[in-house]
């Protein structure tokens, strides 16, 4: 299997650890270690102190796992595997498709939930939204997809980079037509708590069907991506030993104290999770002054849940040269829509910063120097 080069991360490896200011990036503010482990409870204070950096288990620490299933509705600490969110997706797809399998995957999106089954040999159908409609995803696009090969579905809400989030019905729908065709739905939940109003909140698709492979991680909500510490749930027994015997492939197992800081952040989650919400909302605030004063330039639907968005930009270049000479000449990175392979109208915002005001302003004053270029 080789899949394609991976557009965005090879655009983020380009200027992430050069740039000054990034106002593109998809994960929350993140904390110092010591802020983190000054937040630990006794029984954590003494894993960390006492810490064995030996192996450690394949499936996770049997602590860890317990409270990432804490996060579900019945769901249970032996139906979690531990792994990086990456590798997640490529142990899942490994598992779970074979050439000539038929996936339909929500676009556009994180390159590896629909490249990886491309690189296996499968057909995919990419399901786009209507902008026009708030980004709206239709289930009823999905039901009428689908093939008699049909094998997964793939579903990312809170999605990236729109900031989208179904409705309860349309999620409702979604898991109804993944049920009636008897197709795996890999939900990949990255963004969940981070929803601009609480009771929006969907349910975890693990949570609502047994064919379901739920994908979520500290990356982005909780805003601790350098532990690299992600999972996968499904009750799905058969598939949740294929996950774990694929694993002894890839990491075999995680980095012991990368497992002691989870656990402290997801002791802590309701604690890092208002934190990330509280910046995510103070930044809404800001870009909705600011495209407000750059009407016709932009046009933006905010967020309803996550912590980035997808403004479509109406300037006689396109996003990609708009990116890249906005951080040659000031510092400030956004992302151009072209690293989706989508289109070359849109950027992504990056929403869950702190320094997210001084990129802004700094974008505010390039755009007046440029104005004759862009129009």
């Amino acid at each position: 299997m080789r899949p394609k080069p991976f557009a965005l991360e090879r655009y983020f490896a380009k200027y992430e650890f050069s740039a000054e200011i990034l106002i593109s990036s998809s994960d929350c503010e993140s904390i110092a270690q010591s802020e983190l482990l000054s937040w630990a409870d006794p029984e954590a204070q003494a894993l960390w102190q006492n810490l064995w950096l030996g192996y450690t288990e394949s499936a996770g620490l049997p602590l860890l796992r317990q409270e990432i299933a804490r996060l579900y509705r019945g769901v249970h600490a032996d139906e979690v595997l531990e792994c990086a969110p990456q590798e997640g997706i490529l142990i899942a797809m490994n598992c779970l498709l074979e050439a000539g399998d038929h996936v339909i995957a929500t676009f556009p999106g994180y390159q590896s939930l629909y490249e990886i089954a491309r690189a296996l040999g499968c057909e995919v159908t990419l399901w786009e939204p209507n902008e026009d409609r708030g980004w709206r995803f239709d289930p009823e696009f999905v039901r009428a997809s689908l093939k008699p090969n049909t094998k997964l579905i793939v579903a990312n809400f809170p999605h990236n980079p729109t900031g989208y989030l179904p409705p309860r019905a349309d999620f409702d729908r979604l898991i109804a037509v993944a049920r009636e065709a008897g197709v795996y739905l890999f939900s990949d939940e990255m963004y969940r708590y981070l929803e601009r109003e609480p009771g929006e909140r969907l349910p975890s698709a693990c949570e609502l069907y047994d064919r379901a492979v739920t994908l979520s991680g500290l990356s982005k909500s909780f805003g601790l991506p350098g532990t690299r510490v992600g999972w996968l749930v499904t009750r799905d027994r058969q598939a949740g030993e294929a996950f774990a015997a694929f694993k002894d492939y890839t990491t075999i197992c995680a980095s012991a104290p990368s497992e002691i800081l989870a656990l402290i952040g997801l002791r802590n989650r309701e604690r890092l999770v208002a934190r990330n919400l509280d910046i995510v909302q103070r930044n809404v605030a800001l870009v909705e002054e600011f495209f407000a004063a750059h009407e016709g330039l932009f046009t933006w639907t905010p967020p309803r849940a996550g912590s980035i968005g997808f403004p479509r930009f109406h300037g006689n270049v396109g996003s990609l040269e708009l990116c890249e000479r906005l951080v040659q000449e000031t510092g400030v990175m956004l992302l151009p829509s072209t690293v989706y392979d989508y289109d070359a109208r849109h950027v992504r915002l990056g929403l869950g910063r702190a320094n997210f005001a001084d990129g802004l302003a700094r974008l505010d004053g390039w755009l007046a120097r440029v104005r004759d270029w862009l129009r």
